[in-house]
């Protein structure tokens, strides 16, 4: 039996024991996500009021002080918001004067030129995957919006069936693959080898991306049959159209160009990431900041989707304030998302799952995993789960080999992956932007995840019988 899959010694301390407050916490939690989905479902609260509402009976219900009810779910928005919000107007900006100028439409037909009916969910597929190498998936997801959109109404597709494969292209990358914050901690935690964790993350991201994308996706289009329409993608304005429409290379060019920056950064940060970083790195570390790099970006679009395209001034700028409107629900939704997940974890929550794992006696990389399930399930946040995961399981891979440390950096991402809901900002961000009910996206966003999450775990385990 290999070291990765021996059980845990009995000498592992196990921390403190199970009490009540434990189970009544668990309890609080599972309860505080059937308040806020029957709020949603039920009543027809608006999403945002309903994670607020369950949020404070989560709080009080946990025995939070009062004082701290409001605040942990203050810091939560903030944080999240904080890392997500301005990407999400960003976004929004760029695919608007992507739209606009015409930029989508020389995309989609240059695509449907070159690329056989039958295969276009696997060029989708493909596209997220190299923009997801560098990108945290919010951003991924918001700059292929149009593009997702546009294609499924030209090709007929039902929507999912473009969708699905770009969301799985995006989520493997962001919970397996470096140089994503998730893997990159895990791999410092249990003392893997990046390149030795890359090379097998690949190994384990390809199978999981296309069963999960285009395969999956025709079992989801047919149970959630939802047309493109349905997306809340602004409507454009005719009343200056564009003279010109700017070719394909420079569409590519501009939609790659915050790509690129972020690629660079991510290549610096790998190549020097010891001793004292030369100028060239600083400029790449700040350049490739996802703030920055898309701020860059919306710039660039500007001149290439407007003044190129012969939009005036006052014309480029109505648009981009206009792109501003339609995601002002889902920054503020995504928001919530993030404070109902701080609620959690400022009323003890993950630490009450982690030391239900710790008593385990089961496979490190077992181990792993299901801790960063239940973490995932319990706060919503892949980062958080991986974080913990992590943390927990370090002291027991002094035994491992760099191998067998790298798969358990990979289970560690891929339990981060498992069943998102109603407490993750992702769900709430899938759901706006492709127009879905609350159970629409189970039906396809958290099934599409949990699919990820355990056809990634069954490649890692098989990895570790074989290598």
């Amino acid at each position: 039996m290999t070291a990765a899959l021996a059980t845990l010694p009995a000498a592992v301390p196990t921390g403190a024991p199970w009490n009540s407050h434990d189970t009544r916490l668990v309890t609080v939690t599972l309860l505080g996500i059937g308040l806020i989905v029957t709020l949603i479902v039920a009543v027809k609260l608006h999403p945002f009021l309903a994670l607020l509402v369950g949020s404070v009976a989560v709080g009080f219900a946990a025995g939070v002080p009062t004082d701290k009810v409001v605040t942990n779910f203050e810091a939560g928005v903030g944080s999240t918001l904080q890392e997500v919000g301005l990407l999400i107007a960003l976004g929004a900006m760029l695919g608007r004067l992507l739209a606009d100028s015409g930029g989508s439409d020389q995309v989609i037909e240059t695509l449907l030129s070159r690329t056989r009916h039958v295969l276009l969910p696997w060029a989708m597929m493909l596209v997220a995957v190299i923009i997801g190498l560098p990108m945290f998936f919010e951003i991924g997801l918001v700059l292929l919006l149009p593009v997702i959109v546009l294609i499924a109404n030209h090709s007929g597709y039902p929507l999912m069936r473009i969708a699905i494969p770009a969301l799985a292209g995006l989520s493997v990358l962001h919970g397996l693959i470096p140089p994503h914050p998730g893997p990159l901690i895990a791999i410092a935690a249990v003392h893997a080898q990046l390149g030795t964790t890359l090379a097998l993350g690949i190994l384990v991201a390809i199978p999981t991306v296309i069963l999960c994308g285009p395969l999956l996706g025709i079992v989801l289009a047919r149970w959630v049959p939802v047309t493109a329409a349905a997306a809340p993608v602004a409507p454009r304005d005719t009343a200056t159209a564009p003279q010109r429409r700017p070719s394909f290379a420079v569409t590519i060019a501009t939609i790659l160009f915050p790509v690129m920056l972020m690629l660079a950064k991510a290549g610096a940060d790998i190549a020097w990431n010891t001793g004292h970083p030369p100028q060239a790195r600083r400029i790449l570390d700040f350049i490739g900041e996802p703030l920055v790099a898309l701020t860059l970006g919306v710039l660039l679009a500007m001149v290439t989707f407007g003044h190129a395209v012969g939009f005036t001034g006052p014309d480029i700028s109505a648009r981009v304030t206009a792109a501003v409107g339609p995601v002002a629900a889902v920054i503020l939704i995504v928001g919530a998302g993030g404070g109902f997940k701080q609620t959690l974890i400022g009323a003890g929550v993950g630490n009450s799952v982690a030391k239900f794992a710790n008593g385990a006696h089961l496979s490190v990389l077992v181990l792993g995993y299901l801790i960063a399930v239940v973490l995932r399930l319990a706060t919503g946040s892949a980062t958080v789960a991986t974080v913990t995961s992590a943390g927990i399981v370090a002291p027991l891979t002094d035994n491992l080999t760099g191998t067998h440390a790298a798969l358990l950096a990979l289970a560690i991402g891929a339990g981060s992956l498992f069943l998102s809901h109603v407490n993750d900002a992702g769900f709430w961000l899938v759901k706006e932007l492709f127009g879905l009910t609350v159970g629409q996206t189970f039906k396809t966003w958290s099934v599409m995840e949990t699919a990820v999450s355990l056809v990634g775990f069954s490649l890692v385990m098989g990895l570790s019988v074989v290598i």
